[in-house]
C-alpha cells in the first residue's frame, strides 16, 4: 500500500468518526433544547393566560374572556385557545376551527405529539379552589422544520467535509511522495560528487528541514538567502492572518450588536404587553364597583321611563276626549264632554304631571350622561395604544381621569380629597401615568380596613412634578419598605394580589427618568409620591 493511500485512508477515517460524533451530539442538543424551550414557553403562556382570565372567570365576564382569547392568539405559533369554567363549561374560545373540534388531550412531551400541535393547560385557582382552566395549543411545525433543515444541512456539510478531507489527503500524499523522490535524486547526485546541486526549499515541514540541512553542506550563502526568503514569507503570512482575524472579529461584533438590538426590542414589546395585562387586571378589580355605579342611574332612568309611559297614556286619553268634543254639536253633549274632561284632569292631576315632566326628562338625561362618562372613562383607560404613546400632558388631567375610573371602588369607605396645584405640561405617556396612579389609589383603598381618608396632591418642586397619594390606613412595617418594589412581592393575603403593581409602577417611573418615594408608619398610614422631571418632546 502506497504512502499516499495510507495518508488518505487514515485522515479520512479519523475525520469521519469525529464528524459523526459532532453532528450527532449537535442535532441531539438542538432537538432537546428546542423541545424544552417549547414546553417552557407553553407552560408560561398557559399560566399567564390563566392569571389574566382569572378575574373574568370569577365574575363570568364573557366579553372580557373573548377579548383575552383574541389577545393571546396574537402570540406566534398559537393555533387555538379556550377558557373553561367549573365542570368544563366553555366560556370562550378562538383559533383554527379544525383544532377546536378535536377532543383536548394534554401532551407531556413534544415527542408524543401526533397532530402537529402541542396541547397544554393551566388551572384557574383562587384561594385554593379551582374555578376552571385554560387550554392552548402551539404549532410545532416550525420547530420540526428547523430540526429537519439542520439535519439536511449537517448531512450536506458532512459530505462536503469528507470530500475536502479526501482532497487534502490526496494533495498531502502527493506532496510527500514528490519530496521524497527529489531527495532520492539529490542523494544520488551527491554520491556521484556533484556538490553544487541545490534542493528547492518549500514550506516549513520536516521535508523542508532535510532540504535545508542538505543545502547547508553545499553553500552557506544559499542557506542565508533561503532563510531570508523564509522570514519574508512568514511576515507576509502573519500580516494576512492578522487582517483576517480583525475582519472576523469585526463581523462578530456587528452580529452581537444586531442580536442585542433585537433582544432589546423584544424586551420592550414584552414590557408593553405586561403593562397592558396589569392595566386590564386593575380594570377587573374595579368591575364590581363600576357595575354598581352604572346600575344606579340605569335604575332611576328606567323608573322615570315607566312614569313617562303612564303620563303619555294620560295625555293621549285627554287628546282623544278633546277630539271627541270637537265633533259634538249639541250644547248638552258638549257640556257633558267638558265635565268628563275636567274629571280626567283632576284624576290625572294634570298640573302635577306638567311640572313633573321636565324633572323626569332632566333626571333621565343626567343619568344616561353619567353612564356614558363611566363607560368612556373605562374605555379610554384600558385602550392598548395609551401604554406606548408619549405626548405633552397635564398631570392634573391624569389625576382627574384616574379618579373617575377608581371612584366607584373608593367612595363607599374612603373620603377622597384632592389638592391639585397648577402644573406645567410635561412630555410623558399619560396611559402609563394613569396606571401608576390607579395602582397607588387602589393600594391606598385596600390599606383602609373600614373608613378613612385618601388625599391626592399635585405640586411643582423646581424642575420636578410630584403627585402624592396619602392614606390613613394601617401602614407598612419598616422592614417591608425595601421590598415593596420587588416583583411578585405583596403584603396582601394569598390570592388578593399579584405583587406586580408597584414593581410595574416603579419601572414606569424609571422610564420617565423619575422615581417613587414611600413614607409609612404602622397604624398611621402611608404616602406614596410619584416624581418625574419636567421635559418636552425635544429633550
Amino acid at each position: 500500500m502506497s504512502l499516499r493511500l495510507k495518508t488518505i485512508m487514515g485522515v479520512a477515517l479519523i475525520e469521519a468518526v469525529l464528524l459523526l460524533l459532532l453532528v450527532s451530539m449537535t442535532l441531539d442538543y438542538l432537538r432537546s433544547t428546542n423541545y424544552d424551550a417549547l414546553i417552557k414557553r407553553a407552560a408560561t403562556t398557559a399560566t399567564l393566560f390563566a392569571t389574566t382570565t382569572k378575574d373574568g372567570v370569577l365574575s363570568y365576564d364573557l366579553a372580557s374572556l373573548d377579548a383575552f382569547v383574541k389577545d393571546v392568539l396574537v402570540n406566534p405559533d398559537l393555533v387555538y385557545a379556550r377558557v373553561l369554567g367549573p365542570d368544563k363549561q366553555l366560556f370562550a374560545e378562538g383559533g383554527k376551527e379544525e383544532h377546536l373540534r378535536y377532543e383536548f388531550l394534554a401532551d407531556t412531551s413534544v415527542e408524543m405529539v401526533s397532530d402537529g400541535v402541542f396541547d397544554t393547560f393551566a388551572v384557574i385557582r383562587e384561594g385554593g379552589v379551582i374555578y376552571g382552566r385554560v387550554e392552548i395549543g402551539l404549532d410545532i411545525s416550525s420547530i420540526n422544520t428547523t430540526i429537519a433543515e439542520a439535519q439536511n444541512r449537517s448531512a450536506i456539510i458532512a459530505v462536503v467535509e469528507m470530500g475536502l478531507v479526501a482532497l487534502f489527503s490526496f494533495l498531502l500524499g502527493g506532496y510527500l511522495t514528490r519530496q521524497l523522490k527529489v531527495l532520492s535524486v539529490a542523494a544520488q547526485k551527491i554520491s556521484k560528487g556533484n556538490f553544487d546541486f541545490k534542493l528547492p526549499v518549500k514550506g516549513r515541514d520536516e521535508v523542508s528541514d532535510v532540504a535545508v540541512a542538505f543545502n547547508s553542506m553545499a553553500s552557506n550563502l544559499r542557506e542565508a538567502s533561503t532563510r531570508r526568503d523564509q522570514f519574508e514569507g512568514e511576515l507576509k503570512e502573519l500580516n494576512r492572518s492578522l487582517e483576517d482575524r480583525v475582519e472576523l472579529r469585526t463581523q462578530q461584533i456587528k452580529s452581537k450588536n444586531t442580536q442585542l438590538t433585537q433582544a432589546n426590542q423584544e424586551i420592550q414589546e414584552a414590557q408593553a404587553k405586561l403593562l397592558q395585562s396589569e392595566k386590564m387586571a386593575s380594570v377587573g378589580v374595579l368591575a364590581a364597583g363600576v357595575a354598581h355605579e352604572i346600575n344606579n342611574p340605569i335604575g332611576f332612568v328606567m323608573s322615570n321611563l315607566h312614569t313617562l309611559e303612564a303620563y303619555s297614556q294620560n295625555y293621549r286619553n285627554l287628546v282623544n276626549e278633546y277630539a271627541a268634543l270637537a265633533t259634538l254639536v249639541s250644547a248638552d253633549e258638549k257640556e257633558a264632554q267638558l265635565l268628563k274632561i275636567n274629571q280626567l284632569i283632576e284624576q290625572y292631576d294634570l298640573e302635577f304631571m306638567n311640572e313633573d315632566l321636565d324633572a323626569l326628562l332632566r333626571d333621565s338625561i343626567e343619568g344616561t350622561e353619567r353612564v356614558k362618562d363611566i363607560v368612556k372613562g373605562l374605555k379610554d383607560f384600558s385602550h392598548v395604544d395609551s401604554v406606548t404613546q408619549f405626548a405633552m400632558c397635564d398631570l392634573n388631567e391624569c389625576i382627574q381621569s384616574t379618579l373617575k375610573v377608581v371612584n366607584s371602588e373608593l367612595k363607599y369607605h374612603c373620603d377622597i380629597r384632592t389638592e391639585l396645584n397648577e402644573l406645567p405640561l410635561t412630555y410623558c405617556c399619560s396611559g402609563q401615568i394613569n396606571q401608576v396612579l390607579l395602582n397607588l389609589m387602589i393600594n391606598a383603598s385596600h390599606a383602609i380596613e373600614e373608613q378613612g381618608i385618601i388625599k391626592v396632591k399635585s405640586q411643582q418642586q423646581g424642575e420636578w412634578l410630584e403627585i402624592s397619594v396619602t392614606d390613613t390606613g394601617k401602614g407598612i412595617p419598616a422592614d417591608q419598605l425595601d421590598k415593596l418594589f420587588d416583583p411578585f412581592y405583596t403584603t396582601k393575603p394569598v390570592g388578593e394580589g399579584t405583587g406586580l403593581g408597584l414593581s410595574i409602577s416603579y419601572g414606569i417611573a424609571k422610564d420617565h427618568q423619575g422615581e417613587i418615594r414611600v413614607a409609612s408608619a404602622p397604624g398611621k398610614g402611608s404616602r406614596f409620591t410619584l416624581c418625574i422631571p419636567i421635559t418636552n418632546d425635544h429633550d
